[in-house]
C-alpha cells in the first residue's frame, strides 16, 4: 500500500481533489471549466488513484492537520486552475480591508449614561419603537415591535448634515439560530428634500438565511431626481451575521464612490453613485419578537480615498442613433441583457383606471414570449405614474395597473410564481413633471429582473 506520506505534494492534492469529486455533486461542473486536455489528465489521474487505500495520514491531510495552517477553502474568490487543483496567491483580501473612518466625528453614540427602557436620547423616532436595553451588561438600542425605524437627532431638525464625503459605522446583533423568523434591515440615505423611504441609496439585508446576502440600490449620477434607484448590486451570501454575536458594519461615501463593509471586509463597491445625501435612517422590520440591537454608532466627515476613473470617448453619432430608436426598437432580451430590466411607455390604460387598452397587448406579448423562452426568470412588474393627482389616488392606481399586467401575463401562459406586482405611484420620476413630455416618460412600466 502506498503511504500518503511518501507521495509527492502534487499527488496528494490530486487525490484530495479525486475524493472530493466522489462526494461533491458539482464535480462535473468543475471539470467542464477545464480545457479538454487538462480534463483528460485529471480524469486519468483520478481513475488511477481513487481506488487506492490510504493510511491514517490521509485523514490528517483531509482534516487540515499537518498542513501548516494553510487552507484549501473554496470560499476564496480567485483561483489559478492547474490540473484541477485550486492554487491561489493574491492580495485581493487585504485590499478589501481598506476602510478608514472619517477624520471629523459629527455624531457618536455609545449609549453610555442612557436609562434602560427609555427611548435613546440621541435619536429620533421615524416609526415603530426603540428603547435602551442591555446585552451581557452592555447598553445598546433595541429596535422592537416589528418595525423599528430611527434617525440621529440633530438640532433644528436639519437634514443636510452628511455632505458628500462621510463614513457611518455601527455594531449590530441579531439572533436567528432558532430559524423562526428574522428581520429585514436597511440603512437608508436620503437627500435633504426627501422624506424617509425615498432613498438616494440604501443598503439592505435579510437575516433569515444561513448566510446573508447584501443588497445595494442607488440613484445613478445622471438621474434628474433623488429617488429613482436605477442602479443595484448584490453581494451573495457574504457573511453570517444572524448568529447572536456582535458584528461591525461600516459605510464609506466619497463624492461618488460607495463602499460597505462587514467585520472589516468590503462586500459592496459601487464606483458611481449620485451625491447629495443629507440624512440617514436605520430600519429593522421584524418577523419575530426578538429585537435587533445596535451600539457604537459613529458618523464622521471624511472617507476612503477615491480610485480614479478613466472614461472612454464614444462616437456621439452612434449614441444619437441609438437614442432616437426609441424603447420599442429594443427587444426585451436586449434590454434585460444590458440593463437587467425592460422599460416601456407602450402599455396604456383607460384614463384613471386599471383597464388595459387593446394596443397594450402587443408589448405585453413581447414580455410573455421572453418569459416562456426563459422560464426561470423572475420579474418585478413596477407601475409608475406622473404627479398629476394625489398620492392617495396614484399609489393604489399604480398597484392596480401592475396587478393587471401580471394577470395578463399569467393569462398568456406565464408562471405567476415568477411575477410580482409593485405600484410605485409618482415617487420615482425619470424626467421632470413640469412638461407633458416629461410626464409621458414618467408614465411607464418597468419589468425588473430579480
Amino acid at each position: 500500500m502506498l503511504s500518503v506520506m511518501n507521495m509527492n505534494k502534487k499527488w496528494i492534492l490530486l487525490l484530495i481533489a479525486a475524493m472530493a469529486f466522489s462526494v461533491d455533486a458539482s464535480a462535473q461542473g468543475f471539470l467542464k471549466k477545464l480545457g479538454e486536455k487538462a480534463k483528460e489528465r485529471v480524469k486519468a489521474k483520478i481513475e488511477n488513484k481513487v481506488e487506492r487505500t490510504v493510511d491514517n495520514a490521509s485523514d490528517a491531510v483531509l482534516d487540515g492537520k499537518g498542513s501548516k495552517g494553510k487552507s484549501q477553502s473554496r470560499g476564496n474568490d480567485n483561483y489559478d486552475y492547474e490540473d484541477g487543483v485550486d492554487n491561489y496567491s493574491n492580495d485581493v483580501g487585504a485590499v478589501k480591508n481598506d476602510f478608514v473612518r472619517g477624520s471629523i466625528i459629527m455624531f457618536e453614540d455609545d449609549m453610555q449614561g442612557e436609562q434602560v427602557g427609555e427611548f435613546p436620547s440621541k435619536w429620533d423616532l421615524v416609526r415603530g419603537n426603540a428603547e435602551i436595553a442591555t446585552i451581557n451588561g452592555v447598553k445598546c438600542i433595541a429596535l422592537i415591535d416589528g418595525d423599528g425605524w430611527i434617525t440621529p437627532l440633530v438640532k433644528g431638525g436639519i437634514k443636510n448634515y452628511l455632505g458628500d464625503v462621510f463614513t457611518v459605522e455601527y455594531d449590530m446583533l441579531y439572533d436567528d439560530r432558532k430559524k423562526d423568523g428574522a428581520p429585514s434591515i436597511e440603512i437608508d440615505f436620503m437627500h435633504e428634500s426627501e422624506r424617509h423611504d425615498h432613498e438616494l441609496f440604501t443598503i439592505e439585508y435579510h437575516m433569515a438565511n444561513d448566510k446573508q446576502t447584501i443588497g445595494c440600490k442607488y440613484v445613478r449620477p445622471s438621474a434628474e431626481g433623488w429617488t429613482h434607484k436605477e442602479g443595484s448590486t448584490t453581494a451573495s451570501e457574504v457573511a453570517i451575521i444572524n448568529d447572536g454575536r456582535w458584528h461591525h458594519f461600516a459605510l464609506s461615501f466619497n463624492k461618488r464612490a460607495l463602499k460597505f463593509y462587514i467585520d472589516g471586509k468590503r462586500v459592496v463597491n459601487v464606483p458611481s453613485v449620485k451625491a447629495g445625501a443629507g440624512w440617514m435612517t436605520i430600519w429593522s422590520g421584524h418577523k419575530s419578537e426578538r429585537p435587533t440591537y445596535l451600539k457604537n454608532v459613529v458618523i464622521a466627515q471624511g472617507a476612503v480615498d477615491l480610485y480614479e476613473r478613466n472614461a472612454t470617448d464614444i462616437d456621439a453619432k452612434a449614441v444619437a442613433v441609438s437614442n432616437t430608436a426609441g424603447s420599442s426598437a429594443v427587444s426585451v432580451e436586449q434590454a434585460i441583457a444590458t440593463t437587467g430590466k425592460f422599460v416601456t411607455n407602450n402599455i396604456l390604460f383607460e384614463t384613471g383606471k386599471a383597464d388595459l387598452k387593446v394596443e397594450s397587448m402587443i408589448e405585453i406579448m413581447k414580455v410573455a414570449e421572453y418569459m416562456k423562452a426563459n422560464p426561470t426568470v423572475r420579474f418585478e412588474v413596477q407601475g409608475h405614474t406622473d404627479n398629476q393627482g394625489s398620492d392617495k389616488v396614484n399609489d393604489p392606481l399604480s398597484q392596480q395597473r401592475a396587478d393587471a399586467i401580471v394577470n395578463a401575463l399569467v393569462s398568456l401562459g406565464c408562471d405567476a410564481f415568477n411575477l410580482r406586482a409593485v405600484g410605485k405611484g409618482s415617487h420615482e420620476p425619470v424626467a421632470s413633471n413640469a412638461t407633458e413630455e416629461g410626464r409621458a416618460q414618467n408614465r411607464r412600466v418597468e419589468f425588473i429582473k430579480r
